[in-house]
């Protein structure tokens, strides 16, 4: 039987986890949370200490190990595991820099000419503020590494704007960006990749502002569904070509091939698909959705990228014809009783909430779950989500209800 590490502590390593263990295979990870330690074993070792995680691979006899944190990509964890004959599926923290880095993101972007928004990278505050004088608005504000909910902010005026930057740089950011908003429909597209070729997996409709019809916070992610049937072949062929094999043939060229899953995150804007980020693997609201309609062994795959044998073995993926939705359940308050949880039929994702001494579990302020619900078609997967949704109970629940609210037959 094969030994899996998973390095990482959120939604999307829970995600992975269950999903890896449909398969005959030990699961472990690092660290992992209360949550994660119910369905697989965690050891205490942080993410950025990847030389104890390499010694724990060597002296556990680990075949394979999945590093879905960006700290753990950031402090190189794929090259210390690759110099060291272990095998990895992740990609190297100079590959993976574009993912972890906004501003490294935007320069690659403009480098490449792939369209994208006008942006600004800034170290000084006043620099900053003159930039923003003359700036289109809205403006996207957000620190170029955390991807916390109060590091971003979308400002309408000059006012706002001055005074979120004046915030970022007093809370010790050394270094902003800030970029043009862009309105159309936004959507991720991820491809798996051994650095040379790569192949989609599927596209995602993305909710990223936490009230209905995109307005209040800009969050890491409210909500998403898959296939997001507005990305029509000829918008996957077009993003392929300019930005993925772009990105992809440029890494190569700097010695860098990036290893791994590779989002894109674009807006289609009139027909004009503009690049906006890069995630290091799927993200956290949208990871369930993607893995419940991926048929293939992941492992097997993983391995293959790892190893150098995806080109051979693999011209595409095996995908179902579901469709899948996922909504965050945030709160207002932490510490409230959560009920409803154990009757509810969609999968469940958690952030690293807490169970109570009478096991019952208890809110965080912000994030607290995933619910995901997979069926034939989206418009009945909504229906049953929102089911579920409202058999949950728990003072301050906050989501989104416009999740794939205008699908029809599909």
């Amino acid at each position: 039987m094969k030994k899996i590490l998973v390095v990482g502590s959120s939604a999307k390593e829970y995600a992975l986890i269950q999903k890896l263990k449909t398969y005959e295979c030990e699961v472990i990870a690092a660290p992992g949370n209360e949550r994660i330690a119910q369905i697989a074993q965690c050891v205490d070792i942080r993410e950025e200490n990847t030389k104890e995680l390499l010694e724990f691979v060597l002296e556990n006899a680990v075949d394979l190990t999945v590093a879905t944190s960006q700290t753990a990509i950031k402090n190189d964890i794929a090259g210390l595991f690759q110099s060291n004959g272990q095998m990895i599926f992740a990609p190297t923290a100079s590959a993976g820099e574009i993912t972890y880095s906004r501003s490294a993101c935007k320069k690659f972007l403009y480098k490449l000419r792939i369209p994208s928004v006008r942006f600004g990278v800034f170290e000084k505050p006043q620099m900053a503020f003159d930039y923003l004088k003359n700036a289109q608005m809205p403006q996207v504000i957000r620190t170029d590494e955390s991807s916390n909910s109060c590091d971003r902010l979308v400002c309408t005026t000059f006012s706002s704007a001055k005074t979120f930057v004046e915030d970022l740089f007093n809370r010790g950011e050394t270094k902003v960006v800030l970029e043009d908003y862009v309105y159309g429909h936004e959507f991720t597209l991820y491809v798996i990749t051994d650095g040379y070729n790569a192949i989609p997996l599927t596209a995602v409709a993305n909710y990223k502002f936490m009230e209905d019809g995109d307005g209040g916070i800009l969050t890491p992610g409210a909500g998403a569904f898959t296939p997001d049937y507005k990305i029509t072949q000829d918008i996957l062929s077009r993003v392929m070509k300019n930005v993925v094999n772009n990105v992809l043939s440029a890494l190569e060229r700097r010695g860098t091939p990036y290893v791994g899953i590779l989002g894109v995150d674009c807006v289609l804007a009139d027909d004009k698909v503009i690049a906006l980020d890069f995630k290091s693997f799927l993200s956290d609201h949208d990871c369930q959705a993607v893995l419940n309609i991926t048929e293939e062994n992941l492992i097997t795959l993983f391995e293959a990228c790892a190893v150098g044998s995806f080109a051979d073995d693999y011209e595409t993926l095996k995908i179902s014809d579901n469709s899948a939705v996922s909504c965050v359940i945030f709160s207002k308050t932490k510490d409230n009783v959560i009920n409803g949880l154990d009757d509810v039929e969609s999968d469940i994702t958690f952030f690293p909430i807490k169970k109570n001494e009478y096991l019952e579990y208890l809110t965080v302020n912000g994030r607290n779950f995933v619910l995901t619900r997979t069926a034939k078609t989206l418009s009945r997967a909504r229906t049953l989500l929102y089911e579920d949704i409202d058999g949950i109970d728990f003072a301050g629940k906050k989501y989104r209800t416009d999740i794939c609210l205008q699908v029809e037959n599909f």
